[in-house]
């Protein structure tokens, strides 16, 4: 990861390349120049000529005859100033890495915009800023050969500005926990579905492994004596067994509050007996990036000094269709002891997280937050950049819709339709899998098929099919695994004092 340093803006003596943003007025207007009116003007007039508008994630590299304010300035623009929020940085700056690479620099510098004008507001501004950058360096090429001329040499940036030097740093050392949890995740989800099965995912946790976190696997012989059958029989097809991961991390200072997270972690989702098309099968590595997302924010707790005492679950499995594999007309009897009536062997995700949730409400949390690519049908409804937010605390919902606007990911508010209840409830069992509205509410459907397994506990359901994963290139994400919704996690949990 890049190593970013903060020096004023006096101690400036012109550098190779700098990176200025600029709004979107009637002329483009660039931030942090005034006190230089002939090199601002300078670059305007080539910015007119070349037509430069600074609309959002737009770049434009010049090369000022005088050489001033340096032998390059490439303008990054922000948009609207009425626009303007954090996120829309963090964007600008992936689009000033990506221009300021294609030069093959080890080293580049740019201008802080300073348009907050609290303290509280600085940090925040600087560490979208970081994380822009830092988010729009990674690559995952761990499988194919890439051409050297395309791989990043940046290893350092200077940010330049007038702002006090100590609330820089936090800063940009906030931005270095939070992205490296990210690319944890990104990682994790990335790697092919036969390399991060469930046995290489538990190993992947026990890396975390040290205080103050503390790792806890449960083998198939001990979901067995616990009686959760639900992850039992959704893994009961394939050839590597499923588990239940426990982590803990304990603050050094009695904590206030204790807070559960639970991830689907559905290593590879082949759909069972209930098989999906092929086309669908494609990008099922992804299910378990409600479980990467678990050991991304376990990453970062220690370093952020969370104040909170912290419960992680990641329900493992495989789901696969073996010769032992879960048939649809199957009852499982998971942890709570409720049973669950198989109707859909592809609706699986909900049947691991019932042993995970329940296990989670039964070490009494004030809070339980679970994480999971559940629904295709939240995708249809809110497309494949917002998380659908489903809970039975409107508190902990606000909660989390407040740190996703401090993150900029994007959540959406859906409601638990009680009358729906009622389509979950099976004939032969105390629940059922899959609603008997098929192809209607299938999100709201599988939120109210969760909340039976939560006891009551204040609990929010993060349904991240669509932001989890993307297919084209973002200004700070390549195609592939987002990390969502880690550092919205992370800011929820800073918040907990």
């Amino acid at each position: 990861m890049m190593n970013i340093a903060y020096k004023a803006w006096s101690a400036f003596k012109g550098e190779d390349v700098l990176v200025f943003f600029a709004f979107q007025d009637e002329n483009p207007r660039i931030l942090g120049l005034d006190k230089d009116p002939k090199a601002k003007q300078g670059l305007l007039n080539i910015a007119k000529a070349d037509g430069f508008k600074a609309k959002g994630q737009e770049t434009l590299s010049i090369r000022p005859a005088d050489q001033r304010p340096a032998q390059r300035v490439i303008l990054a623009g922000l948009g609207k100033r009425n626009d303007f929020t954090n996120e829309v940085l963090r964007k600008a700056a992936g689009s000033a890495f990506k221009a300021a690479d294609r030069f093959h620099l080890e080293h580049f510098s740019t201008r802080l915009p300073e348009i907050a004008k609290g303290k509280a507001d600085m940090n925040a501004e600087i560490q979208a800023l970081a994380e822009g950058l830092m988010l729009g360096q990674y690559r995952y090429d761990k499988y194919r050969k890439v051409p050297e001329d395309s791989v990043s040499k940046l290893t350092r940036v200077t940010f330049y500005g007038t702002v006090d030097t100590a609330i820089a740093q936090k800063a940009v050392e906030r931005a270095r926990i939070f992205s490296q949890a990210v690319i944890l995740a990104r990682d994790l989800v990335n790697e092919p579905p036969s390399v991060m099965n469930p046995e290489r995912l538990e190993q992947e946790a026990l890396k975390l492994n040290r205080k103050p976190v503390s790792v806890r696997v449960f083998d198939r012989q001990a979901l067995e004596e616990l009686g959760m059958g639900g992850i039992l029989g959704v893994g009961a097809g394939s050839s590597v067994s499923p588990r239940l991961i426990e982590l803990h991390y304990k603050p050094s200072a009695k904590p206030k509050k204790r807070i559960a997270l639970v991830g689907k972690g559905i290593t590879f989702d082949s759909g069972g007996l209930s098989l999906k098309p092929p086309q669908h099968m494609e990008t099922m590595k992804t299910d378990m990036a409600g479980s990467a997302t678990v050991l991304g924010v376990f990453s970062a707790l220690a370093a952020l000094k969370i104040p909170a005492e912290v419960y992680g679950y990641m329900a493992v499995a495989e789901n696969m269709p073996g010769g032992r594999a879960t048939k649809p007309g199957d009852i499982l009897r998971t942890h709570k002891g409720k049973t669950i009536e198989v109707l859909n062997t592809d609706a699986e995700g909900r049947i691991v997280l019932a042993d995970a949730l329940a296990y989670a409400a039964s070490k009494e949390p004030n809070q339980i937050i679970d994480v999971a690519t559940l629904t295709g049908a939240c995708v249809v409804a809110l497309g494949s950049s917002v998380t659908g937010v489903l809970g039975n605390t409107p508190r902990l919902v606000q909660g989390i819709l407040a740190a996703g606007e401090k993150s900029g990911e994007k959540f959406w508010e859906m409601p638990l339709v009680k009358e729906y209840e009622q389509d979950i409830r099976s004939k032969i069992a105390d629940v059922k899998n899959i609603g008997s509205r098929r192809g209607e509410a299938g999100t709201i459907i599988g939120a109210l098929f969760l909340k039976e397994f939560v006891d009551n506990k204040p609990w929010v359901h993060l349904d991240i099919a669509g932001p989890a994963w993307i297919d084209s290139d973002q200004p700070y994400c390549p195609a592939g695994a987002t990390g969502h919704p880690v550092r919205t996690l992370l800011h929820y949990l800073d918040l907990q004092r």
